[in-house]
């Protein structure tokens, strides 16, 4: 019987197929979504191929600019103006090297990085690494649904946060309507919300005349940040760490391995080669505009705020439009701040109406990839199978009860920053457990074949994982002062 990825191909092909790229065994990833996507003919103009293969890493890169990511760059700007950009820099490179070779994983062996951890490492390891990964996922969708609520109630002042919380959780209706039309909706979708994202910084940045990048001195950071410093100040070390947990996730390691094949892949040599080369593209594309999103967060917070509060200590104050002054303390929520003083600090009401509605894009987007991502790893690792609207009902509620027990115990002290911050903090130190599994399996000529990365991406890849590693393990002591700070709301950092 002819497989429908091999149809077309000759016999010699058809058996080429099957000694480089076998079948693979059990269920599918996204069985729903797999292989849903119709390919152009390799003789196709290029970026007709392009279009084609363009969507997966577009889904992962909303992970990259979710509203942990916001809290993070605001903080990072407002308190170091731009002495972190290399941070962001630092963790979107580190970035595109693992997702570059996660997606090569999906394409070259037909299965997620779950599906892998299964088949090829000790059965004892199955419910840690699923039970480390859920944790990552729950974290990150507590970000999306506490940074969608902040939005919420800063576009409609009514709506108490805690109410605004209990609206999010409802937001699984949507992600049931967009699955059942398949996924070129969801990621047309998810570009529209990205671009939204975009455009509401750009004009930040670009348009409002009261903002201006200073390019030079922005490079500067970039590239030759003070090390010396940075280690020296156990803030700013922290702050680095959830901006890297915010940066680069777990389980959008093993989304993306699951991703790619929602594309109708020939098995072919030359086709493999074909997806390897555009799915490459498409990654390094996507995440560099998630890239310039975050910097853009980081320069406007820089901006606007830090000039206000250097060299005033403990009288740090910032305007709140209405006559009064807003406070700056260790404790302080940026994200609500920004809100409130972008306007007067600007001149424009657009200013804050634009950061709410970029924060809102930015957190349905990412609450659509979280529940994929679910999905993912819980059939991958367990072969569990869950109806969509009860596997998110499960993980947004687990996401939303501490959010829920800190609004509802500290009221008004409940600071929303500091819960994004800590929920970014622990997903950098579930890093270890994904990347690791998915640099062995890539670097396995008995996993991958022919299709092993070249020494440069492996080297890369294993430098990344171990920075990343040696940065949590420096850091662990003050995310753990960071969490407990967080829920007695006395600030996190």
């Amino acid at each position: 019987m002819i497989r429908p990825d091999q149809e077309g191909l000759s016999e010699s092909s058809r058996a080429q197929v099957a000694q480089v790229h076998p079948r693979p065994t059990g269920t599918v990833s996204l069985e729903g979504l797999h292989g849903t996507v119709k390919l152009p003919a390799p003789s196709a103009k290029p970026w007709r191929q392009y279009l084609a293969f363009a969507g997966p890493a577009i889904l992962v890169s909303v992970g990259y600019m979710d509203p942990g990511n916001w809290s993070t760059d605001l903080q990072a700007g407002a308190q170091f103006k731009y002495h972190l950009l290399w941070v962001v820099g630092l963790s979107s490179l580190m970035a595109i090297v693992l997702q570059v070779i996660a997606a090569r994983l999906g394409v070259v062996t037909g299965k997620d990085l779950a599906q892998c951890s299964r088949d090829h490492l000790p059965k004892w390891t199955r419910w840690p690494n699923w039970l480390s990964c859920e944790f990552a996922i729950a974290a990150c969708d507590l970000a999306e649904a506490m940074g969608s609520a902040v939005a919420l109630h800063l576009l409609f002042p009514g709506i108490s946060l805690f109410l605004a919380l209990l609206i999010t959780a409802c937001d699984v209706l949507v992600l049931l309507a967009l699955q059942r039309f398949g996924m070129r909706l969801i990621e047309a979708v998810i570009l529209t919300l990205v671009a939204t994202i975009g455009i509401c910084f750009f004009i930040e940045i670009f348009v409002l005349p009261q903002t201006t990048p200073n390019f030079p001195e922005m490079g500067r950071w970039l590239v030759a940040p003070d090390l010396r410093e940075f280690f020296r100040d156990k803030n700013m070390v922290a702050l680095a760490i959830a901006m890297v947990g915010a940066t680069v996730m777990p389980h959008n390691l093993y989304l993306h391995s699951a991703l790619v094949q929602s594309r109708q892949l020939q098995k072919d040599d030359s086709a493999i080669r074909r997806a390897l080369r555009f799915n490459t593209i498409e990654t390094t594309v996507a995440l560099s505009v998630a890239f310039i999103v975050n910097a853009a967060i980081l320069v406007l917070a820089a901006i606007v705020f830090f000039p206000h509060l250097s060299g005033v200590g403990d009288a740090a104050a910032l305007p709140d439009g209405h006559g009064g002054m807003i406070a700056i303390t260790d404790n302080t929520d940026w994200i609500q701040v920004a809100y409130q003083t972008l306007a007067p600090l600007l001149g424009t009401l657009a200013a804050s109406m634009l950061f709410a509605i970029g924060l809102l894009a930015s957190g349905q987007s990412s609450t659509i990839t979280g529940t994929l991502a679910g999905q993912v790893v819980m059939e991958g690792f367990m072969h569990w199978k869950l109806r969509p609207w009860v596997r998110r009902l499960i993980t947004r509620g687990i996401a939303i009860l501490p959010a829920l027990i800190m609004v509802g115990i500290l009221g008004e002290k409940a600071n929303a920053n500091d819960l994004l911050n800590f929920s970014q903090m622990v997903l950098a130190l579930a890093l270890p457990l994904a990347m690791f599994p998915l640099l062995y399996f890539v670097s396995s000529k008995r996993v991958m074949g022919r299709y092993r990365p070249g020494w440069i991406l492996l080297v890369a890849g294993w430098l990344t994982a171990l920075m990343i590693t040696a940065m949590d393990i420096f850091g662990l002591p003050d995310v753990w002062q960071a969490g407990i700070a967080v829920f007695k709301g006395t600030g996190g950092n």
